[in-house]
């Protein structure tokens, strides 16, 4: 009898509980500091920009490469001594999770891209055991990376204002649905918000991908 009532209890809990969702995130939703002021006032109906930039392999990627994908976007570079390790170690603790599917992918841009070149991302994709097509380290143009970082991504601080350009990178992993639309900001040097994104990746690609 106890049995039965506890299944009864988890029934009707289960039923009362609303069922999840991550929110559609635009300009207007995020930190003014990590978004372009262009941009500031949009509302809605936000979606990642239309890139070409140039991977660890010197392979072009573009948006095409990410059609129909859900993956995890950041920000990095290859000398840097404080939050980039962790978030890389992370980074590719997702990888681990999600090697076997083909519609998680991930994409981390140097916002030095004068130094990382192709040659410095492929030792250093080596070092951190990337896995070629599944996570690419992008260079390419320093405006282009900085437009996405502030204008698509929300998800960079403008460094030195004598320098243009320049860019402070955050801890933020972004998460991107298959509908280029960004669903989530966590923490990459944080473990539990890593389980939280896994949560959340798992989520579009089930009840999240074909109703959000």
């Amino acid at each position: 009898m106890g049995f039965v009532s506890a299944i009864i209890v988890t029934l009707f809990y289960n039923a009362l509980k609303p069922p999840k969702r991550l929110f559609i995130y635009s300009p207007a939703d995020v930190n003014p500091e990590l978004v372009d002021s262009a941009v500031q006032h949009i509302g809605k109906y936000h979606t990642i920009s239309d890139f070409k930039l140039t991977n660890q392999n010197n392979k072009t990627v573009t948006q095409n490469d990410f059609e129909g994908k859900v993956y995890v976007a950041d920000f990095f570079f290859t000398t840097c001594p404080t939050i980039c390790p962790k978030m890389t170690q992370n980074m590719g603790k997702l990888q681990e999770v999600f090697k076997s599917n083909d519609r998680v992918m991930f994409l981390s841009h140097t916002v030095t891209p004068e130094i990382d070149r192709f040659r410095v991302l492929a030792e250093y994709a080596r070092k951190k055991n990337v896995i070629d097509n599944k996570w690419h380290l992008v260079t390419g143009d320093k405006k282009e990376i900085f437009d996405l970082a502030r204008r698509s991504y929300l998800a960079v601080k403008i460094g030195s204002p004598e320098e243009r350009y320049d860019m402070v990178h955050t801890e933020n992993f972004v998460l991107v649905d298959q509908k280029r639309r960004v669903r989530g900001f966590y923490d990459g040097t944080d473990e539990a918000e890593m389980e939280r994104l896994i949560e959340d990746i798992e989520w579009l690609l089930q009840d999240g991908s074909p109703k959000s």
